[in-house]
This record gives structure tokens, C-alpha cells and sequence, in this order.
């Protein structure tokens, strides 16, 4: 499975202390570009982070499974790596697996089970010390790999200040009894018709946790009833169909979760919405 992205990562955040004190939209446009650096080579991933305003990169690998850890003296970042899906057998690969017992409470997806059990070792050994506040995110496979270990991290001896996750086109990766006992602070957004969100199905038990944040065909975040939202679906199919494209992969890209949140981000500046009074954004639309 393709780790390729169309275009290269281009920074748009930058830090100005703890971000802890952010707004969520904010909050949210920072950890999408971690999550789409996640998917950069070592090197890459550095210069990147380093412009944001991290200052330290540690690439974790185990059978095939990957993790960075970005970090600087206030706050560290767990980003976990995703895929690219280009077609239907990328996603069915992904997601077709009976749920197994997870290692806290219920049952989890076989499959991003696996990858966790390969990575926690090392991840949890390097985070017992940690005294800095503590986030978590990832896209597709990243963003499921993300929520398992989040909810391990909640339930092991690692003390750190805070615990918050943010997830970008999530699959389901658990029954209702894990996700009724896991109460972390979780941010997860759904593009309109990303297919991995809507994946794996609910009659194998798999239910979703967190709350949902929904950009809708206009790339707006938008609150909606099921009813709404159906119609919303077949209006951004209708919109990809004109466009020559399938929305249901498109949908998914990391790059347009990161334009959605940036220009909602942009707008929330002009009416003081869900973001400090000291955040600004610059000519370049870089934040500061």
C-alpha cells in the first residue's frame, strides 16, 4: 500500500508556547500537518517539525508499523502513520478483520490491534518518563493506530499532564463496550464522504468514539442530522462525479482535511470563533 502523498507537506503552524492553551480548530490544523509529516522520510519530517516549532524528531519502527515522536520543552506529540488508499482493495485489506479482545476492556480491530502490540514496547518505555503534556494523532490507519494507543496510555502508568487526541478520516476500531469505557478527549474529523470513516461496518460490532467534527461538501464544519447528512453525501457525490472523481477516496486525502481546517481556521479569525484572542494569522496565512 502507496505511503506517497500528492504534494509535498508545506508547514502552516507555528508554535507560541504550550498548546494546551489553543483553541480545538487550531489544536486541529496543527495535528493534521503532523499527521500528513508522519508520512515524510526522518530527515524530511525534522526540517518540517522544526519550522512549526518542535525541536526534537524520533522515528519509531516495528514490522512495518511507524511512529514519530516530535517534541519540545512544553509539549509531545505521538503521530502515528497512516496509508494513502487509491482503490477499494486498499481499504477492504484494511478493514476486513473480526474484532479480537483488546488489552484494556472489549474488543478492537484485529489488524490495528497488531500494529500497537508491535510499537508499545518502545513507546511506552520512552513516555514513563515523560512530564510533558501529551497528544496523539494520525490519519486513516495512523489515526486508528492513534486511538488504540491513546486508550493504552490512559490505562498504563504513564503520567503525563494531558492526554488529547486528534484523528483525521478514522476507521472504526472498536465494539461499543471499548468504546463506552475509553473517556479520553478525542477530536475526530470526518470529509464528507471519506469512505475509511465509514469503515469497518457496524454489523460486525465496530462503533465509533470520540467527537465527531464534520466538514460537509463545501469543506464547511457543518452539525447535521442523519437525515442532512445523507443528502450532504449525495451532493459532494454528485460534486466529485462533475469533477471527473470518486469523492469517497478523494474525500480522504490528508491534504484536503488540511485545507478544510485551514480556511476555517482563517474564517474563525474574522468573527473570534473557537480560537484565542492572541492568534493571528500573517500575510503568508502562516500562523503565529
Amino acid at each position: 500500500m502507496s505511503n506517497s502523498l500528492e504534494n509535498q507537506p508545506k508547514t502552516i503552524s507555528r508554535l507560541d508556547g504550550s498548546i494546551c492553551r489553543w483553541h480545538d480548530l487550531r489544536k486541529s490544523l496543527l495535528f493534521a500537518e503532523l499527521s500528513k509529516i508522519a508520512y515524510c522520510g526522518p530527515e524530511q519530517a525534522l526540517e518540517l517539525i522544526q519550522e512549526i516549532g518542535f525541536t526534537h524528531s524520533e522515528f519509531i519502527e516495528a514490522d512495518g508499523a511507524q511512529a514519530y515522536i516530535f517534541s519540545n520543552n512544553t509539549d509531545c506529540v505521538l503521530a502515528f502513520r497512516g496509508t494513502e488508499p487509491q482503490q477499494w482493495n486498499d481499504i477492504r485489506a484494511d478493514i476486513r478483520a473480526w474484532p479480537v479482545i483488546a488489552e484494556t476492556v472489549g474488543r478492537v480491530h484485529r489488524g490495528f490491534k497488531q500494529e500497537i502490540d508491535d510499537l508499545w514496547p518502545m513507546l511506552e518505555n520512552k513516555l514513563l518518563s515523560n512530564k510533558k503534556e501529551l497528544w496523539l494523532c494520525g490519519h486513516s490507519l495512523g489515526a486508528a493506530m492513534a486511538t488504540i494507543c491513546s486508550s493504552r496510555c490512559a490505562f498504563s502508568e504513564i503520567n503525563s499532564e494531558t492526554l488529547e487526541l486528534f484523528t483525521y478520516g478514522s476507521p472504526r476500531v472498536g465494539t461499543k463496550k471499548y468504546v463506552n469505557h475509553c473517556s479520553i478527549a478525542y477530536k475526530r474529523w470526518v470529509n464528507n464522504n471519506d469512505i475509511v470513516a465509514r469503515s469497518p461496518p457496524t454489523w460486525l460490532g465496530y462503533r465509533h468514539m470520540g467527537s465527531e467534527i464534520y466538514l460537509n461538501a463545501y469543506g464547511k464544519v457543518r452539525k447535521m442530522t442523519a437525515l442532512q447528512r445523507t443528502k450532504d453525501r449525495m451532493r459532494g457525490l454528485i460534486m466529485g462525479l462533475k469533477k471527473g472523481s470518486i469523492d469517497y477516496f478523494s474525500d480522504h486525502s490528508i491534504n484536503a482535511y488540511i485545507e478544510n481546517i485551514h480556511q476555517a481556521y482563517l474564517e474563525s479569525l474574522e468573527t473570534s470563533t473557537d480560537i484565542n484572542a492572541d492568534a493571528h494569522a500573517d500575510s503568508d496565512g502562516k500562523i503565529a
